[in-house]
């Protein structure tokens, strides 16, 4: 990954991260042998500080992967909330679950396996939080009705908006992401920007983060 932030920033905010546990050390590690597309611990702790302010009590997560982003938001839930997150795979979708347990997050969270343009249509609102890190040709496909789900007031967050820079036209100058993938993460960040129910902004975090709230009038 190119780095937004110089890799000795990126250090230092690392080094200041102590919200982690070591179930999530350990997921990661997995996740990174495996190259696996997980967040980071700097964005897990974004998730749980913006669980925490936003008071969540239901969470939608589109991309479960391995468990290890659920952890992250189901860790800011009481006990009576509850974390929905949607994942293609079934073999992903196991050791999630295994790792909710791992995490003593299983009680807290259900996890929907299929296609997320499917199962999304069959989950209620409203949500304080969603949470989109899945297929980047899905996110402007699913915008509109994440937007719906979310009551006023809740947030959308989501990850790789800055996608390596490639974002940012003539600035990577051997781009290396599929460019039908850069064009759908251009496309998205124009649509929260403008989207006429949503506050957005982008934090310059990892690979960029977008942090969207629902206008409490439409």
């Amino acid at each position: 990954m190119a780095y937004i932030v110089p890799a000795p920033v990126e250090r230092y905010l690392a080094s200041l991260n102590r919200a982690g546990s070591p179930v999530l050390e350990a997921i990661a590690a997995s996740g990174k042998e495996r190259d696996l597309p997980l967040i980071d611990a700097e964005v897990g702790a974004l998730l749980r500080v913006v669980a925490l302010t936003a008071r969540a009590k239901r969470i939608l997560e589109i991309g479960t992967a391995i468990g290890y982003s659920g952890i992250w938001l189901a860790g800011a839930l009481p006990p009576d909330g509850m974390l929905i997150t949607l994942e293609l795979s079934e073999e992903r979708a196991r050791e999630a679950r295994e790792n909710f347990t791992r995490a003593g997050v299983a009680d807290r969270t259900t996890i929907l396996v299929g296609d997320a343009t499917l199962k999304i249509a069959k989950v209620s609102g409203p949500f304080d939080l969603i949470f989109l890190d899945t297929d980047k040709q899905l996110y402007v496909k699913l915008l509109d009705r994440l937007v719906g789900l979310l009551r006023p007031g809740g947030v959308l967050v989501a990850d790789n908006v800055l996608w390596d820079g490639e974002v940012v036209p003539g600035y990577i100058t051997e781009p290396k992401r599929p460019a039908e993938d850069t064009k759908a993460v251009q496309t998205f960040n124009e649509r929260v920007a403008a989207h006429p129910e949503l506050i957005t902004t982008i934090v310059p975090l990892r690979d960029g983060v977008s942090v969207s709230v629902k206008s409490a009038q439409r």
